[in-house]
């Protein structure tokens, strides 16, 4: 079956898009209205504060949280310029403008410390390259990149390059000269992306001068605007994806909006013309991924464990440093070899662990548990299919060799929340631990507290609310325990079954002689602070 890509859009709400293959689903795509993304926009910031401890800046962006700048992501173009004396100190060009130096590269590294660069209230231009996820800022640096169709834009940089992931040396030349023949600005810095293998010079220069006149709008922007302000906003996600992901392979791509469609083919006109064909309009009563079953492959996506042919499966686990992928064999067999059956499930299970980091958008260290193998060159295959299967993978990735217990460790760009993350919230109940105590753990517990409270005086009765497991529990098996207890400190014990407390949680109601309401807290009083040691008395020694 053909590659399809499929859009579905709810206007206002979210937007959905599917790269179908096989009948399979290879990639998702999803941005809802409610959650703004800001990967991408380029914005004039105002210096904060400086850390030197960790050597970083802090950016007022006019975002609710200030952004994070590492000195490792301040490029020379981006140092301000100081009159120091009436002459020009170290530094960069005003915000919006590159330096002629800058045509040498930027070395990401940079020997300077942050606070020799900047001071609170310098301004700088910078982008967002990783999302603010819990309490931290967004990420930014100040190498700026405008992607285009076959082009990214790197203003300051001053040097072409090719795309890492084409490896082809004949092929990089060549590109590399194509490009050069398209004379770019002397001041900036283009890059070939993979898109770009087998255009025409045509189709590079055309690219080349709407990236230049793009860049010229974002420096009228950074000049006149007053910081913090937004200079440029990145494309909304229908735009971004036939940008970055469309291919020739593709031969249809689905819209069941018109709205939408007439977006996708006015941009195809200018990034693509010769496939403006491709994009059609979907009107079939069947919703569009109930169709092509994206709607099934989406569900599954969100489980913890995936099955694999033959009785096989993988278990996925998110936790806040990293993702733990474990492959199981269940009833996998193949042969009489052991270890053959080993080396053919990771084999199969390489592939659709690629394929699930993809779809769920996983990032950071992610540590995968293959099946042990014994010899080494089945741990080989094992790795080789792996890196295959990222090949056509967008994000950066890295991974370290597979060891001798069948692990591989690799880190993947993280440039967003994950599409769990994004999709779920932690559970209110179990605070996102995935557990509940056992309706005996809880009875043992309240009991405990139970204790604590008749031991203190004023008090005469006690009422706790419980889940009605918990209470049955109480009021049955442990009902000796509570009479003894209420025998021995002279207070009457009641035990409540409430339908909407949760299973792991009680609360507790004390009442004095009056029958009036007591505030008690079930955690023990601290104890006294110790008495100050007492210092012997100073002996004054006769002066000599």
């Amino acid at each position: 079956m053909p590659k399809e890509m499929l859009i579905n859009v709810v206007e206002g709400e979210e937007c959905r898009i599917a790269i179908v293959e096989d009948g399979a689903l290879n990639e998702l795509y999803m941005e809802r209205a409610s959650i703004e993304r800001h990967v991408g926009n380029i914005y004039k910031g105002r210096v904060n504060n400086i850390e030197p401890t960790i050597q970083a800046a802090f950016v007022d962006i006019g975002m609710a949280k200030n952004g994070f700048l590492h000195a490792s992501d301040v490029i020379p173009a981006a140092w301000p310029r100081r009159k120091k004396g009436g002459e020009k100190g170290d530094g960069a060009a005003p915000a919006g403008q590159a330096e002629p130096k800058a045509r040498e590269g930027h070395q990401r590294h940079s020997h300077r410390r942050i606070q020799e660069i900047f001071r609170p209230g310098d301004e700088v231009i910078v982008q967002i390259t990783k999302e603010g996820i819990g309490t931290k800022g967004p990420s930014l640096t100040t190498a700026l990149s405008i992607p285009g169709r076959y082009l990214v834009l790197m203003p300051g940089l001053g040097r072409l390059g090719v795309s890492k992931k084409i490896e082809d040396e004949d092929q990089r030349r060549q590109l590399r000269d194509l490009l050069a023949s398209c004379n770019p600005p002397p001041d900036m810095g283009f890059i070939v992306r993979t898109a770009g293998l087998g255009r025409s010079k045509r189709d590079l220069q055309r690219d080349l001068q709407y990236l230049g006149r793009l860049w010229k709008v974002v420096q009228a922007r950074a000049q006149s605007a007053k910081a913090p302000a937004e200079v440029f906003r990145e494309s909304d996600l229908v735009l971004r994806t036939l940008r970055d992901i469309y291919t020739p392979e593709i031969s249809t791509i689905w819209v069941d909006s018109e709205a939408v469609l007439k977006r996708v083919r006015e941009f195809m006109k200018i990034a693509m013309p010769r496939h403006v064909g491709s994009a059609k309009l979907y009107t079939d009563k069947v919703p569009l991924f109930h169709k092509y079953r994206a709607e099934e492959a989406i569900e599954r996506i969100y489980s913890r464990t995936v099955s694999l042919p033959k009785g096989g499966s993988i278990v996925i686990d998110q936790t806040e440093a990293l993702v733990a992928i474990d492959v199981n064999s269940g009833r996998f067999k193949h042969g009489r070899d052991a270890e053959e059956s080993a080396h053919q499930l990771n084999l199969m299970a390489a592939k659709e662990i690629a394929r699930q980091i993809r779809l769920r958008d996983l990032g950071g260290v992610l540590v995968i548990d293959f099946v042990d193998m014994l010899k080494a060159e089945n741990r080989r295959n094992v790795e080789r299919a792996f890196r295959e299967a990222f090949e056509s993978d967008k994000a950066r990735s890295q991974m370290l060799h597979i060891s001798k217990f069948g692990i591989i460790e690799m880190t993947r760009q993280r440039v967003q929340p994950s599409l769990e993350r994004s999709t779920f919230m932690d559970c209110p109940y179990c605070k996102g631990a995935g557990i509940l105590k056992h309706p005996e753990s809880v009875a043992l517990e309240v009991l405990r507290h139970l204790k604590l409270l008749a031991g203190r005086d004023g008090i005469t009765q006690i009422e706790v609310s419980v889940h009605p497991e918990v209470a049955d529990h109480i009021n049955n098996a442990k009902r000796a325990t509570l009479v003894r207890m209420e025998t021995d400190s002279h207070k009457r014990i009641r035990i409540k079954a409430g339908p909407t407390v949760v299973l792991d949680q009680a609360s507790y109601r004390c009442l004095d002689e009056h029958a009036v309401e007591m505030r008690v807290d079930i955690a023990p009083p601290a104890p006294p602070p110790p008495p100050p040691k007492e210092e012997p008395p100073r002996q004054d020694t006769p002066e000599e």
